[in-house]
C-alpha cells in the first residue's frame, strides 16, 4: 500500500457540488428594474421606476371625420360649379346668392371648414365668403347654427384649418349688423382653442417671414380676430374675451 502524503486533499465524493463563493459584504446584486404607473401598488415596491405623466397633446392634430358638406357636394345638392379664368379658380353660382336659403346652406358650408382636400376645401371656404358678402340680414338668424361647425374646425388643431377659420370669423363679425354681439354668448365654445395657440408666432430672426405676407401666422391672426371680436362685440365683449383669454389686452383702451 502506498502511504498518503501529508497535506494532500481528501478524495472528492461523486455528486458533491463545489462550494459556492460568497459575495463580499457591501456588494449589492443588480436586479432588473420594472416600470409602472404612478399611484399603484407596484409603485411602492423596490426596484420600481414610476412612469411619468403622459403628454397632454394640446397642440396635437385631431383626425378628421367625414363632413356633411362632402356628402351633399358629391350628391350634387349645391347650386355651384367650378369655373376657371385668368385669375385662377372661382365658384360659379347657378342661382343668385341672395335667394339662397341661408338656414340650410350656410351651416353646411361652415361644416366644410374641416375639409383639407380639393375641391371640397375650395368650395367650402370660397362659398362661405361669397355668402357672407351677399347675405345681409339673412346672416344674423343663422349664427346659432354656425357655432358647432366653427368649434369642430378649431378643435382639429390643424394650423392651416385654424388660420382659414380665423379669417372666416373676421369676415363674419363685419358681414352684417349685430353679428359681432350675437357671437358673445358663444365665446366659451370658440375661444379656448384660440387661448392655446395665441402665443404661437413664427420667429424667423433676421429672415423674411413669408407667413405674415400670406396672413398664415396663427398668433397674429388670433390677435386680429380677438380685436375684431372686441371692436364689434359691444360693451360686454372685452370682459368675456378676458375671461377666456386672460393674456388679452384691450385694443380700445390704448
Amino acid at each position: 500500500m502506498v502511504a498518503e502524503k501529508d497535506g494532500s486533499s481528501p478524495p472528492k465524493l461523486t455528486g458533491e457540488r463545489p462550494p459556492q463563493q460568497q459575495q463580499p459584504l457591501g456588494q449589492l446584486r443588480r436586479t432588473k428594474q420594472q416600470v409602472t404607473d404612478g399611484f399603484t401598488v407596484k409603485a411602492m415596491m423596490r426596484n420600481t421606476v414610476v412612469r411619468g405623466p403622459p403628454v397632454a397633446g394640446a397642440f396635437k392634430e385631431r383626425p378628421t371625420k367625414p363632413t356633411a358638406f362632402r356628402k351633399f357636394y358629391e350628391r350634387g345638392d349645391f347650386p355651384i360649379a367650378l369655373e376657371h379664368d385668368s385669375r385662377g379658380n372661382k365658384i360659379a353660382w347657378k342661382v343668385e346668392i341672395e335667394k339662397l336659403d341661408y338656414h340650410h346652406y350656410l351651416p353646411l358650408f361652415f361644416d366644410g371648414l374641416c375639409e383639407m382636400t380639393f375641391p371640397y376645401e375650395f368650395f367650402a371656404r370660397q362659398g362661405i365668403h361669397d355668402m357672407l358678402e351677399h347675405g345681409g340680414n339673412k346672416i344674423l338668424p343663422v349664427i346659432p347654427q354656425l357655432i358647432i361647425p366653427i368649434k369642430n374646425a378649431l378643435n382639429l388643431r390643424n394650423r392651416q384649418v385654424i388660420c382659414i377659420t380665423l379669417k372666416v370669423l373676421q369676415h363674419l363679425v363685419v358681414s352684417a349688423d349685430m353679428v359681432g354681439e350675437a357671437l358673445v354668448p358663444y365665446y366659451r365654445q370658440i375661444l379656448p382653442i384660440l387661448n392655446i395657440f395665441k402665443n404661437m408666432n413664427v420667429n424667423s430672426g433676421d429672415g423674411i417671414d413669408y407667413s405674415q405676407q400670406k396672413r398664415e401666422n396663427i398668433g397674429d391672426l388670433i390677435q386680429e380676430t380677438l380685436e375684431a371680436f372686441e371692436r364689434y362685440g359691444g360693451e360686454d365683449a372685452y370682459i368675456n374675451i378676458k375671461y377666456m383669454v386672460p393674456t388679452y389686452q384691450s385694443c380700445l383702451l390704448n
